[in-house]
């Protein structure tokens, strides 16, 4: 029952999120847009519900043609190919604010596992039968995964974790998440654009 009525949350959600957000959305067009040549939505093909590829969006953080610079798809503390409007809105998530049209289009959810890229960490087809059950449910913009580590937990425990939000999935659980994702992107804790002193 609740499925159903995660899906009218997270599209009314997505709209007032979309409305309320407009002037930081098309500021941040606008910015990037300034700073380097290229488009301002980034779109990258992921693993969605029950394995089906989509599009997800995002806004553009690195320099056109990144992934063939010889780094691979993920960045790192430092990279160079981020640009400066780039770093900053990796550092406060606004980059992720585009996926309020995945979540429209029925791709996402605001909360639930973060959607894989269609050849890493494997393929569809190698994953194991008890680790697509983390397909079972539309992926998030956050999840549980995210906020117990991020990028910092290995591929292994991250899908048992987003196994365990299947099982788990309720209201009270998502909210758990919201909130400890909220308290998270505040403080930047887990982000590694972040720069830290020792």
């Amino acid at each position: 029952m609740y499925k159903y009525i995660k899906r009218i949350i997270d599209i009314l959600i997505s709209i007032i999120g979309l409305v309320c957000l407009s002037p930081v959305l098309l500021f941040t067009a606008i910015m990037i847009k300034l700073e380097s040549r290229g488009p301002v939505i980034f779109k990258q093909e992921r693993l969605g519900r029950y394995g089906k590829p989509f599009k997800i969006y995002k806004f553009r953080s690195m320099v056109v043609g990144a992934e063939k610079k010889g780094s691979g798809v993920y960045s790192f503390k430092g990279d160079n190919r981020i640009t400066k409007v780039g770093k900053f809105i990796r550092a406060t998530s606004i980059d992720e604010l585009p996926q309020f049209v995945n979540i429209l289009k029925g791709d996402m959810a605001v909360i639930g596992p973060r959607p894989a890229l269609t050849y890493h960490p494997w393929p569809w087809e190698q994953y194991t039968e008890e680790q697509r059950r983390m397909f079972e449910v539309r992926p998030g913009v956050t999840g549980w995964a995210q906020v117990n580590g991020r990028k910092d937990v290995e591929w292994n425990r991250r899908i048992e974790l987003n196994v365990e939000y299947v099982d788990k999935m309720s209201f009270a659980f998502d909210m758990k998440i919201f909130f400890m994702t909220v308290f998270k992107v505040f403080t930047m804790q887990d982000n590694n654009n972040v720069s830290k002193t020792a």
